[in-house]
C-alpha cells in the first residue's frame, strides 16, 4: 500500500513539473522572436537623381549641383566619405541622415580645362549594409565658343635672366563679331601685384595672317603675345595663367596657361662645406666645390675667374675641368693653420650677368698635427 502511494505521488509530481518546464523553454523562444525585428533594422541609401545632365554648356562655366539622398531605412545613415573623381570637387555633404529624412551632397565642376562630353563622378561610402558604395555623376557637353590656336597654353624652358615670347591666336564660334577687350597678367601672391616676369600684348590679325580652318568664317582673330623671363623671373616651375577678356556672350573669359621652368644659369655643388675634425696634413683636409653651367647651347661662355676664402686657415684654387662650362674650386686647410674652430665662406667670382658672385659657407675644426705627422712635414 505504501509503495502505491509513493508511486502515485511521484507520478503527480512529474505531471505537475511538465507545464513549468514547458513554460521555461518557451520564454527564450519568445524573446528570440521579439529580437529578430531589432536585428533587421538598418539604414538604406536612396539617391533621388544619381545622374545630373546639364546638356550643352559653354566652356568655362562653373557647375554646382546638390544631389538629394534619402534614408529609407530604420536607423541613422552615415555618409563616411564623398570622394570626387578627376576634375570634380565636393563642396559639402550631410554626414548623418535620420530615418525618413533627406540630405545633400554638393558637387562642383569647373569646365575651364574641358571640351566635349564629360562625366565627372563622386563616390559615396556609407554604412548602408546593402550598398556601401554608390556613385553620383554630372554629365555635360562642353562647347568652346572661344578657343586658341595652336593650343590654349604656352610652355617655356629658360635660364634665369633670359626671356622668350610665344603667341596664341584666339578665335570665336559666335555669330556676333568677336573682339578681345583686355588681357590681364597673373598676380604674384607675395605682393598681390601683377607679376613682373610676364608681359603681354595683343592685336587683331590681318586677313592674310589668320589661322586657317578655325573659328566661324569671317570672324576676326586676335594674336596674344606672351613674354616670360627677364631679370625679375624667379627660379623654379612656371604655373600661371593669363586672363583674356572677350565680348563673347557665352564665354567672355579665356585663360592661357603658362607652364615650364626657369633654371639657374649655373649650379654649385655642394652648397655648403663641413670639413669636420681635421689636421692640416689629413687627406680629408681637402674639399672641392664644382660649378656647372646650365647653358646647353654655349656652356663654354661660363667662366669662373677666382675664389677667395674669408679665413686664412683655408686656401683656395680654381681650374676648369675637362667638361665645357665646368670648374673646380679646391679648398685646402693651410699647412700652418692654427688649431680651433673655423666658420667662414668661400666667395666665387664668375662672369654670370645674373649671379656674378656666389658664396659657399664652410666650417672646420682644426686639430693640432700629431708629432709623427709634424715630423713628416
Amino acid at each position: 500500500m505504501i509503495a502505491v502511494v509513493v508511486a502515485l505521488t511521484a507520478s503527480l509530481s512529474f505531471a505537475a513539473d511538465q507545464p513549468a518546464k514547458a513554460k521555461k523553454t518557451a520564454v527564450p523562444a519568445a524573446k528570440k522572436a521579439e529580437a529578430e525585428p531589432e536585428a533587421a533594422k538598418a539604414p538604406r541609401l536612396t539617391i533621388v537623381e544619381p545622374v545630373k545632365d546639364y546638356g550643352t554648356i559653354a566652356k568655362g562655366e562653373k557647375l554646382d549641383w546638390s544631389f538629394l539622398v534619402k534614408n529609407t531605412g530604420d536607423t541613422d545613415l552615415q555618409i563616411i566619405a564623398a570622394k570626387p573623381g578627376c576634375g570634380c570637387t565636393v563642396a559639402d555633404f550631410d554626414k548623418v541622415i535620420k530615418p525618413g529624412e533627406t540630405g545633400k551632397v554638393t558637387a562642383h565642376v569647373d569646365t575651364t580645362a574641358f571640351a566635349g562630353p564629360i562625366a565627372k563622378t563622386v563616390t559615396l561610402e556609407t554604412n548602408d549594409p546593402t550598398t556601401p558604395t554608390s556613385q553620383l555623376t554630372i554629365h555635360a557637353v562642353v562647347k568652346p565658343y572661344v578657343e586658341a590656336f595652336p593650343a590654349g597654353f604656352v610652355r617655356f624652358n629658360l635660364l634665369q635672366g633670359d626671356a622668350d615670347t610665344q603667341s596664341v591666336m584666339l578665335y570665336s564660334e559666335e555669330d556676333e563679331p568677336f573682339q578681345v577687350t583686355k588681357v590681364e597678367l597673373p598676380v604674384d601672391p607675395a605682393t598681390n601685384e601683377p607679376v613682373k616676369w610676364v608681359k603681354t600684348t595683343y592685336e587683331k590679325v590681318a586677313e592674310a595672317d589668320k589661322a586657317p580652318n578655325v573659328g566661324r568664317p569671317g570672324q576676326d582673330q586676335y594674336k596674344v603675345n606672351i613674354t616670360v623671363g627677364g631679370a625679375d623671373a624667379r627660379i623654379g616651375a612656371l604655373a600661371d595663367k593669363v586672363h583674356i577678356y572677350t565680348n563673347s556672350k557665352h564665354q567672355p573669359d579665356y585663360f592661357v596657361s603658362i607652364s615650364g621652368v626657369i633654371r639657374p644659369t649655373f649650379r654649385v655643388e655642394p652648397s655648403m662645406l663641413n670639413f669636420g675634425e681635421v689636421t692640416p696634413n689629413d687627406v680629408s683636409a681637402t674639399r672641392m666645390v664644382m660649378l656647372h653651367s646650365n647653358n646647353l647651347k654655349a656652356p663654354e661662355s661660363f667662366v669662373v675667374s677666382k675664389a677667395e676664402s674669408s679665413v686664412p686657415a683655408i686656401v683656395t684654387s680654381v681650374k676648369p675641368s675637362a667638361n665645357k662650362g665646368e670648374y673646380e674650386v679646391t679648398l685646402q686647410i693651410a699647412k700652418d693653420a692654427k688649431p680651433g674652430d673655423v666658420d667662414g665662406a668661400v666667395t666665387i667670382y664668375t662672369n654670370d650677368k645674373v649671379n656674378p658672385v656666389v658664396k659657399v659657407p664652410m666650417k672646420a675644426t682644426i686639430k693640432a698635427a700629431t708629432p709623427a705627422a709634424a715630423a713628416s712635414k
